[in-house]
Order: structure tokens, then C-alpha cells, then sequence
């Protein structure tokens, strides 16, 4: 999926020292995604990744004022620990979580660059996620019950 090979390439990113698009294919593909240089390309711009000075030359960085901050990891963790059900009518997904951790979690899901998102509404145990298309509902959904799991 899209979204994971996202987080997967910001942590990729942030460990490694990444300096071509084809070095940032190959560390997809040991990790078990099936790319193209065009999808990584696609990617970078996608995140809006940049190259940046280091001592053997140059390498990719994520920009300082991205979205991108939170893992795919720690986004798993947090869900984990915290989402007790996901539900949706038309194009709005509704995320139950245990009392208190609604802000966390809408903040982490605000932070996260699915691109499909509008926006999060939190209150103390329910968030209301806004997804447009509506067709996109159910790939949204699935991310977010994958993270569950």
C-alpha cells in the first residue's frame, strides 16, 4: 500500500544515508515492496523529499517544515495501544478510542500525510476523520485497520 511505502521510506530516510533514486529502490525492495524507479520518483515528490549537503556529497532529507514527522511504526504502536473500533458512514471514518487518547491519536493521524484526509474532528474518545473522495473510504479504512492489527 501506498501509505506504508511512505512511512517505510521516511524511516528509510531518517537511518540511512539514501543519495539516488535507484539506492532508495533497492533498500524497498530487500524491505518487500515491489517498485520501479518511476514509483520511487513518484514517491520523493510525493513527500517532497529534498537533497541535502553531507560529507560524500549529497543524500535525501525530508524538508524541515514537513508533515511527514511520525513512522509508520509509532503510528502502529499508538493505534494499538489506544483505537478500541473504526467505523464509517459515506465519507467520514469515526475512530473510538479509549478515554483520552483521542487527540493523540488525531494529531498523529493529522501528521501523517495521507494525502487522503481532510481533516480529524477529536473529542476525548471519538474522532471523526474526513476523506475525500468518498471512494477512498475504504482504502483509508483498511490503513487504519491494518495499523490496528
Amino acid at each position: 500500500m501506498k501509505a506504508q511505502r511512505h512511512f517505510t521510506i521516511m524511516d528509510i530516510i531518517a537511518r540511512e544515508r539514501v543519495a539516488t533514486q535507484e539506492e532508495l529502490c533497492e533498500v524497498l525492495k530487500s524491505q518487500g515492496f515491489d517498485v520501479t524507479q518511476a514509483t520511487v520518483s513518484r514517491d520523493i515528490k510525493e513527500l517532497q523529499l529534498i537533497k541535502i549537503p553531507d560529507s560524500e556529497g549529497y543524500r535525501y532529507s525530508l524538508p524541515d517544515n514537513t508533515a511527514f514527522k511520525n513512522s509508520y511504526e509509532r503510528m502502529k504502536r499508538i493505534f494499538q495501544d489506544s483505537v478500541v473500533n473504526v467505523d464509517c458512514s459515506e465519507n467520514i471514518i469515526v475512530i473510538k478510542t479509549l478515554p483520552g487518547a483521542a487527540q493523540s491519536v488525531a494529531s498523529m493521524i493529522d501528521t501523517s500525510g495521507l494525502n487522503r484526509i481532510l481533516g480529524t474532528v477529536a473529542g476525548d474518545d471519538t474522532i471523526l476523520v474526513v476523506v475525500k473522495p468518498i471512494q477512498a473510504v475504504e482504502e483509508v479504512m483498511g490503513e487504519f485497520l491494518r495499523l490496528i492489527r
